[in-house]
C-alpha cells in the first residue's frame, strides 16, 4: 500500500510540475509602444488562453536587464524595432533557436535568421524640398554625397541604428571604400549638424532649413496622416524617392523578435512569434506603426504609404546588416558624421 501511495504521490507530482511548465503565461518585453499592439496581444490571449505579461522599456534598458537576469529572467520573448538591435540580442547570446515550419514557410528567408524573426519592414527613403532640389538629382542613395547638395543635407546622427543599418547594407553591397566616399560626401553636403529624429529632418526640409534628408517610411507616412492643419501644409513642399531603384533597391529595415534562452514559458512563446506570422496579426502589427508586413501574402490597407508608389526592396539577409554595424559606425566617426 505505501509503494502504491508513494506512486500516486510521484504522479501527482509530475501532473502538478507539468502543469507549472505549461502555465499560460507569456511574458513579453517589449521595445514597441504603440496603440494597435493592444488589440494584437488581446487577440492572442483570446485565440490560446495564454495571458500576457507585458513589460515596455528602451532597447538599450530591455536588453540589459535580461542579460543581467540571466538564467533567472521570467522574459519569454523581446520584441523591438531595427535588425542592429535584433542582432545585438543574438550576439549577447539571449535568444534560443526555434525550429517552426510554419514561421519558416510564411516569414521569407532573408526576413530571418536560425533565432529571430522580421514581423514588418519598413524602408529608408530620401525626402526632398521640391523648390529646392530636383528629383532626378537624389535617385541613388549615392546622389547625397554629390556636391551639387553642398549645404541641403541634413541627418539624425550617424550612430544611430537606422543609419548604421542603412551603412551597412552599402557596405555589403559596395565595399568599405564606397561606403565611406558616400559617408563623406554626406557630412560635405551638411546644412547643419546632425540633429534630432526622422521627422525633425522631415520637417526642416518642409521648412527650407535643408534641401534633403532620409528617413524611414513610418515618419512620412504618420505625417501624411496628420490632422493638423499646419503638418498638412508641410507635406505639400515634400516629395519622396525611393532610391537605388535601378541597382540593389531601396534599403529595408524591420520589427521583429525572438524566444529567449531562459524562457519559461518556451511553448507560449513558439505560439506567440507564429500567431504573429498569422495574416491578422501581420496586419496589426505593420499598420500599428505604418509598416508593411513581413508576409509577403498579407496586404495592409494603408492610403499614406500607398500614395508613396510601388518600389523594389533590397533582399539583402537582415543578419548581414548587423555583420557590418561596427565598420558602419568606424566610418561615419571617421567621415566626421556624428
Amino acid at each position: 500500500m505505501k509503494l502504491k501511495l508513494g506512486l500516486i504521490a510521484a504522479t501527482l507530482l509530475a501532473v502538478s510540475n507539468t502543469g507549472l511548465a505549461e502555465e499560460k503565461v507569456l511574458n513579453l518585453y517589449s521595445a514597441r509602444h504603440y496603440q494597435t499592439d493592444e488589440a494584437l496581444y488581446n487577440n492572442f490571449t483570446q485565440q490560446t488562453g495564454i495571458k500576457i505579461n507585458r513589460i515596455e522599456g528602451k532597447e538599450d534598458e530591455l536588453l540589459e536587464r535580461i542579460k543581467n537576469e540571466g538564467a533567472n529572467s521570467p522574459a519569454d520573448i523581446f520584441l523591438t524595432v531595427d535588425a542592429a538591435r535584433l542582432a545585438k540580442a543574438h550576439e549577447l547570446n539571449l535568444f534560443a533557436p526555434l525550429a517552426s515550419k510554419t514561421l519558416e514557410s510564411r516569414i521569407p528567408a532573408h526576413l530571418r535568421t536560425e533565432d529571430w524573426f522580421s514581423f514588418s519592414t519598413r524602408a529608408r527613403v530620401i525626402v526632398y524640398n521640391k523648390t529646392q532640389v530636383k528629383a532626378e538629382d537624389v535617385q541613388n542613395y549615392a546622389d547625397l554625397a554629390n556636391p551639387k547638395l553642398k549645404g541641403k543635407f541634413c541627418s539624425r546622427s550617424g550612430s544611430h541604428p537606422y543609419n548604421l543599418s542603412l551603412m551597412a547594407s552599402i557596405i555589403a553591397h559596395q565595399g568599405e571604400a564606397k561606403a565611406e566616399e558616400l559617408a563623406r560626401g554626406m557630412v560635405a553636403n551638411f546644412a547643419r549638424a546632425p540633429k534630432g529624429g526622422d521627422t525633425d529632418q522631415i520637417k526642416a526640409v518642409a521648412t527650407g532649413e535643408c534641401g534633403v534628408t532620409i528617413s524611414n517610411t513610418y515618419y512620412v507616412a504618420r505625417l501624411l496622416r496628420s490632422t493638423k492643419p499646419e503638418e498638412q501644409k508641410l507635406m505639400e513642399k515634400i516629395a519622396v524617392v525611393w532610391p537605388d531603384q535601378a541597382g540593389n533597391g531601396v534599403h529595408i529595415n524591420v520589427s521583429g523578435g525572438g524566444m529567449l534562452k531562459y524562457a519559461p514559458h518556451k511553448e507560449a512563446a513558439a505560439k506567440f512569434l507564429e500567431y504573429l506570422a498569422s495574416d491578422q496579426a501581420q496586419r496589426y502589427f505593420a499598420d500599428g506603426n505604418n509598416e508593411w508586413p513581413a508576409v509577403e501574402q498579407v496586404k495592409v490597407s494603408n492610403p499614406a504609404l500607398e500614395s508613396l508608389g510601388k518600389f523594389k526592396a533590397d533582399k539583402l539577409p537582415v543578419k548581414n546588416l548587423a555583420m557590418y554595424q561596427a565598420k558602419a559606425q568606424m566610418i561615419f566617426d571617421r567621415a566626421g558624421f556624428k
